[in-house]
């Protein structure tokens, strides 16, 4: 099949800083490709040349006569008197776009809440966004090229767009999507172009995909250059002594991919942070007793009664506009409650990460703001770390340590907000929206810290990954007042949301949790998951020592096929286990 755009020994760059060095790529129809890389590295010059806005420096961009390309880029949509009906729908009244029910499906998902009346002008910029995206999905392209589409989506949107994304590609259309949201770039990605230092490496699958494949990448270039240091090594010692010994070449075989990450332990240890947790915050963290609160006559906290302990790792979701900043700046004390109480622990030191990067200075200087608050700090894991090493592990280095604030990205000057935020040593962590204009690199730099630190941590995102990366309990503001806990996480908080729009009167369940019978199935589903995680265990220590033996055996042809069919055995057993596993697993 013919590629919709070809792109041939394309080079672009920025002054002395060459981001893409002689790129030959294209693009074919029903294709859904996720463009990662650190900020800065060349994913929106890509999309530009790819889309035909911007010239490369040398090379040549193709594009199929007849194919249509939509683009949603960061910048605003639309003119300040043009209503919203009227970018999306030139005009249409309801009754006519509304009859098509994907068309309505669209708007009504991704624009709720927005009249589309509304002139264009009265929107915030995250309305606007939102509108861009909508405009581009309701057109009829061949390609849609999609610049972080999911900024300002709340995960209930970010599931529909993932859901209708992934229709339209069925029916041929075409998509590149630039996105720092893993879960989004799992759930509709085919394939995955990383941008880095000039080059693009393809990987096949999603993004879970592309991270088993690049960590192979990796241990194979490790490998290679273990083996060139030792080959140098060798030659330099028969310089020295003469000819060498002869020496076989080791084989090496590739593992399955489950190896790749056989050693590495959890990302954390609950019970040794929960106890570290407890001695620095004592009993109490947050006690909330009753806590009613509304804006311009909305409910938004009804009665809340709930009690926030140390090491308690909390993510928090919700409709845009259900109150989540609200909440979080009751908590962080910025917001008094209308009636109702919340008690704080003596011992509470607070850092609160907001959606705003107003706090920093623009005419400081990165490294001079940072020394200013500690040259020298003792992180929450008791490392010792310098504000420059700090400075280096969050991305910045050389002419960035000395470059204003004010001349940084949005993605640089939210990694430094967060970097100061931590040189204060907090031990109870309030993060609003912490992945906006992050890359994904910088996004596993935070999720390491977060792994070990052990506070309170309470997070708000739409940034489905990472929530369910950092976070070990989910809550939800409805958006009638209630707070309720979601034991099946995002998943369960979605079906929620489903059966609220099918049937408006249906009851919540408390914050408190579920019925005892429910606890039951719990506890009985957790030991089904332990006894089956233990079998498991076992059956991979069997295949490993199987292998182990097969490597011994290689001359004895009876012994080898012995231990060929005990292999074939095993694997199935290990097939049946992760099978029974995934079924207790889902509840």
């Amino acid at each position: 099949m013919a590629n919709l755009v070809n792109l041939e020994s394309v080079t672009h760059g920025f002054g002395t800083r060459i981001l893409l060095d002689n790129i030959s790529t294209g693009v074919a129809a029903s294709e859904m490709i996720g463009v990662v890389g650190r900020n800065g590295d060349g994913k929106t010059t890509l999309l530009r040349i790819l889309t035909g806005e911007l010239e490369p420096d040398q090379g040549r961009v193709t594009i199929s006569g007849s194919t249509s390309i939509g683009v949603l880029t960061q910048e605003h949509v639309g003119h300040m008197e043009q209503s919203v009906r009227d970018v999306i729908l030139d005009g249409e009244p309801d009754h006519v776009w509304a009859a098509d029910s994907q068309r309505r499906d669209l708007v009504q998902s991704l624009l709720a809440g927005i009249d589309l009346d509304r002139l264009i002008g009265t929107l915030s910029g995250g309305e606007r966004r939102r509108v861009g995206l909508v405009e581009v999905l309701l057109e009829n392209h061949d390609l849609v090229v999609l610049d972080e589409p999911t900024n300002h989506l709340d995960v209930e949107a970010i599931s529909f767009l993932a859901q209708h994304l992934a229709a339209r590609t069925r029916a041929g259309l075409a998509m590149m999507v630039v996105s720092h949201d893993r879960w989004f770039l799992d759930a509709v990605c085919t394939r995955i172009w990383e941008v880095h230092d000039g080059v693009i490496d393809a990987y096949d699958g999603g993004y879970a995909a592309y991270v088993l494949a690049r960590v192979e990448r990796q241990r194979q270039a490790a490998t290679n250059e273990a083996r060139r240091q030792n080959l140098a090594r060798k030659e330099l010692a028969w310089l020295r002594r003469g000819p060498p010994a002869r020496t076989s070449k080791p084989k090496f075989r590739i593992e399955a991919a489950e190896t790749l990450i056989s050693d590495v332990p959890p990302p954390r240890d609950m019970i040794s942070l929960q106890q570290f947790a407890t001695t620095r915050l004592g009993k109490d963290v947050f006690d909330l007793t009753g806590v009613h609160y509304g804006i311009g006559g909305r409910t938004l906290l009804d009665g809340l009664t709930w009690s926030i302990g140390p090491g308690d790792r909390i993510g928090l979701v919700g409709v845009n506009g259900a109150g989540k900043t609200s909440l979080l700046e009751l908590l962080a004390g910025l917001r008094e409650p209308d009636a109702g109480k919340i008690k704080r622990g003596q011992t509470l030191r607070l850092g609160y990460l907001s959606q705003a990067v107003s706090e920093l200075d623009d005419s400081d200087r990165v490294l001079h703001s940072v020394n200013r608050l500690k040259e020298q700090t003792r992180l929450a894991t008791g490392r010792e770390a310098s504000a420059g090493s700090l400075l280096e592990e969050f991305g910045f280095t050389g002419d960035k340590l000395v470059a204003r604030i004010g001349d940084l990205s949005g993605g640089e000057r939210r990694r430094l907000q967060f970097l100061r935020l931590l040189l204060s040593e907090p031990n109870v962590l309030i993060l609003d929206e912490p992945t906006n204009d992050l890359d994904i690199d910088t996004l596993t730099v935070i999720e390491d810290y977060l792994d070990t630190w052990p506070g309170t941590l309470i997070v708000v995102s739409h940034d489905r990954y990472f929530l369910e990366r950092v976070t070990e309990v989910s809550y939800a503001l409805l958006g009638d007042g209630s707070c309720v806990l979601l034991p099946g996480g995002v998943d369960e908080y979605l079906s929620q949301r489903q059966a609220m729009q099918a049937s408006p009167g249906v009851a919540k369940s408390p914050v408190t949790g579920g019925a005892p019978s429910d606890a039951a199935a719990e506890r009985q589903r957790k030991k089904d998951l332990g006894r089956l995680e233990s079998q498991l265990s076992k059956v991979d220590k069997n295949i490993r020592k199987l292998h182990e033996k097969m490597s011994t055996a290689a001359s004895d042809y009876e012994q080898l096929a012995q231990l060929t069919e005990e292999l074939r055995a095993a694997k199935a057993r290990q097939s049946e286990l992760e099978d029974a596993w995934l079924v207790a697993a889902e509840g």
